[in-house]
C-alpha cells in the first residue's frame, strides 16, 4: 500500500453532507484488545501471541462477498471499524479491508470512514498510515481525564498519553471524537463539570458520554454484587446527566442522541444509520447486521469467538451463527427503540407504515401530559429531556 503525504490528503477532505436519510453502513469488527477492561462486555479478546492479520483480512473480504449477496447492490454511506481495538491493526490491514469494501459495494469519495482507537495503542506513524488508507474520522476511547480513574477503569494509558493522542488526531484526521465514562464511584457533579469542560476545550467536534453501567459477566459486576464497588444512585446519576446536557448545550455541542454530542454537522453518520433504522452489513466476529429483504429485514449475528469465526468463514464463506427474518411488527419496534434515542425523533409515517396503526391515543396522551414526549408538527415524535431519563419506559409504553 502506498503511503502518501498526510497534508495532501487533508486538502479537499470535506465529508459529504448528512442527507437525513438512513443510508447503508458497513461495520467491521476487530475483536482483539491489548487488555480487557473490567467494565467491558463487548466482544473483545486478549491474545498473547501475534494475530495473523493477513488471514483475518482475507476472511473479512470473504464474508463481505456473502453479505453482498444478501444486501444486493448498495451505495455505502459510512464505514465503521470497531472492536475490540482496531488501532492494533497494521495500516496495511486497514487498507486491505477498505479496498475490499470499495470492490464489494459502491463507495463514493467523501463518505465517513471511522476507526476506533485507544490512546495507548497508537503512534504518529500508525495514525498517518490509517489516514493514508482512507480513514477520515477517529473515535478514541479516552474514558477519563484523570489518572486515578483511568487506573480504576483498567485503561492502559494515562492522561498525558491521551492528550498527545488527541493533539495528534486533530492534526491528521478531518474529524475526531472521543469517549468519556461518567457516573463513576464517588464522582461529584462539580468534578464531572470540570472534566467535561476540559474535554470540550480540546476542540473536538464530537463527544460520546456514557454513564458507567455494571454489566453481567464483567469483573465490575462481581465487585458490585459483593458490595465492593458502589456507583452513584439514580438521583445522583440524574444530576450528572442533567449537568452533561446543560454544559454541552451551552458549549455548542448539544446531544443529538441520548449519549452523543456534536457540533452542527459533525454527528456520526454511521451511528445515525443505526438510529434511523437503516441497513448495515456486520462483518467480523460478533458483528450484527440488518439487511432489507423485500418487505422483511434480515437480522444477522456472527460467531463471537474469533478463531471459530475464522474457521467458519474459511469453510462456509461466512461466520453467521444466527439469522432471523423480522416482520413488520418487529421492525416497527426496532424503529421506535432506535429512533426515540435521537433528538430528531421518529418518523411517524414510517412507523405507522410498518406497525399498521397509530400510537395508542391514551398512552400518547399520558406521556404528553407528563412531559416525556412531544410532537414535532404532525410528522415526528420525540422524547423530551425528561423522557430521555426514562427512555426504556417510554419506548415500552409506545410499543404496546
Amino acid at each position: 500500500m502506498e503511503i502518501v503525504d498526510t497534508q495532501d490528503l487533508m486538502r479537499g477532505a470535506q465529508l459529504l453532507p448528512d442527507t437525513g436519510e438512513p443510508g447503508f453502513g458497513v461495520y467491521v469488527h476487530w475483536p482483539f484488545c491489548a487488555a480487557k477492561c473490567p467494565y467491558c462486555d463487548f466482544n473483545s479478546h486478549v491474545r498473547h501471541q501475534p494475530v495473523d492479520q493477513e488471514r483475518f483480512a482475507a476472511a473479512f473480504l470473504k464474508e463481505m462477498a456473502t453479505m453482498r449477496m444478501l444486501s444486493g447492490p448498495k451505495t455505502v454511506t459510512s464505514v465503521f471499524l470497531g472492536g475490540g481495538t482496531p488501532s492494533l491493526m497494521k495500516p496495511e490491514t486497514v487498507g486491505a479491508i477498505l479496498d475490499g469494501i470499495a470492490k464489494t459495494w459502491h463507495m463514493p469519495d467523501g463518505i465517513e470512514i471511522t476507526m476506533e482507537a485507544n490512546p495507548s495503542s497508537v503512534e504518529a506513524e500508525r495514525f498517518r498510515g490509517y489516514r493514508a488508507a482512507g480513514v477520515n474520522r477517529v473515535s478514541m476511547g479516552v474514558q477519563a481525564l484523570n489518572d486515578r480513574d483511568l487506573k480504576f477503569l483498567g485503561r492502559l494509558h494515562n492522561v498525558e498519553d491521551a492528550l498527545k493522542a488527541i493533539k495528534l488526531a486533530r492534526e491528521i484526521f478531518p474529524r475526531m471524537s472521543f469517549d468519556l465514562i461518567y457516573a463513576r464511584p464517588n464522582q461529584t457533579v462539580e468534578e464531572w463539570e470540570r472534566e467535561l469542560k476540559e474535554a470540550i476545550s480540546y476542540a473536538v467536534d464530537h463527544l460520546s458520554l456514557y454513564q458507567l453501567t455494571i454489566e453481567e459477566g464483567t469483573p465490575f459486576y462481581g465487585l458490585h454484587k459483593a458490595g465492593k464497588l458502589i456507583v452513584p444512585d439514580g438521583d445522583q446519576s440524574a444530576l450528572l446527566y442533567e449537568a452533561t446536557q446543560e454544559i454541552t448545550e451551552r458549549e455548542g455541542m448539544p446531544a443529538y442522541e441520548v449519549s452523543n454530542h456534536a457540533r452542527p454537522g459533525a454527528e456520526s453518520r454511521h451511528n445515525l444509520t443505526y438510529w434511523r433504522y437503516g441497513d448495515y452489513a456486520g462483518i467480523g466476529p460478533g458483528a450484527h447486521g440488518r439487511l432489507t429483504q423485500g418487505p422483511q429485514k434480515l437480522a444477522t449475528a456472527t460467531e463471537r469467538k474469533p478463531e471459530s469465526w475464522l474457521e467458519m468463514v474459511e469453510r462456509d464463506g461466512h461466520g453467521m451463527a444466527d439469522q432471523e427474518m423480522l416482520g413488520f411488527d418487529e421492525q416497527a419496534d426496532e424503529l421506535l427503540l432506535m429512533g426515540l434515542r435521537l433528538r430528531e425523533g421518529v418518523d411517524l409515517a414510517r412507523w405507522q407504515q410498518l406497525s399498521g396503526r397509530d400510537p395508542d391515543p391514551q398512552r400518547e396522551a399520558f406521556l404528553l401530559e407528563h412531559g416525556f414526549i412531544e410532537r414535532i408538527g404532525n410528522s415526528r415524535l420525540r422524547c423530551t429531556p425528561a423522557g430521555m431519563l426514562v427512555l426504556d419506559s417510554v419506548v415500552a409504553d409506545l410499543a404496546c
